[in-house]
């Protein structure tokens, strides 16, 4: 993976960047150590009407059936220019709770878009369970081919235009991975009793505030 912070080259499984020190707890000293429950489209800078989030889950609705194993989710944010959208998407899908999502999608195979309309900027964040079939270069075509649509203000449809274009990827990634399965196969292991872990955040959280949301 990349260092949410310097961007070089690290091991999924290390526990701190060995070139900037950055890890969990480093993002857990800004936004904080508490789990976060959410649900898995969290508009909180006001970006779309009702319609267009309707029709935004519906959208998603069809990613998870054709997906059934993985999820998406959305979080907007206005936090005043302050946020590292790189940063603060490694955080959040690390501590989310997500309340309208089934333990049998796990963060780990997550993908998560995070937006801030102030500081112009957006990014994606996805789970270890992804590492094999998404990369940086298929970030920049998913936020490349929403931009021209948020440049209007027409976020929801930004965000389904993207997640068609996503779909279509990983349906092509999935047929790569069953004719060279060696190619695909995930060099990290699993953190232990990960359902466990879903079960626990997701079952009796209270809703908690981000500090940088409401900075």
């Amino acid at each position: 993976m990349k260092c949410p912070r310097c961007v070089q080259i690290i091991h999924r499984g290390a526990e701190s960047c060995p070139h900037c020190g950055f890890g969990i707890g480093a993002a857990d000293e800004r936004y904080g150590a508490d789990d976060v429950v959410i649900r898995r489209l969290e508009d909180q800078a006001g970006l779309m009407r009702s319609s267009e989030r309707e029709k935004l889950e519906l959208a998603m609705d069809r990613f998870q059936r054709r997906f059934p194993q993985l999820f998406f989710a959305v979080y907007t944010s206005r936090a005043e220019g302050r946020s590292d959208v790189r940063q603060f998407g490694f955080w959040l899908l690390n501590r989310a709770a997500f309340q309208d999502i089934g333990i049998d999608r796990p963060n780990a195979c997550g993908i998560l878009l995070t937006i801030d309309p102030d500081a112009k900027s957006a990014g994606i964040t996805w789970g270890y369970g992804l590492d094999a079939f998404l990369t940086e270069e298929d970030s920049f075509l998913f936020l490349s081919r929403a931009h021209a649509y948020w440049v209007e203000g027409r976020y929801s449809e930004g965000i389904v235009r993207g997640l068609e274009q996503l779909t279509k990827l990983l349906i092509k990634r999935c047929r790569q991975a069953k004719a060279d399965p060696e190619r695909f196969e995930r060099r990290v292991a699993p953190p232990l009793a990960a359902r466990q872990v879903a079960e626990r955040i997701r079952a009796g959280h209270r809703r908690s505030a981000v500090k940088e949301v409401q900075a």
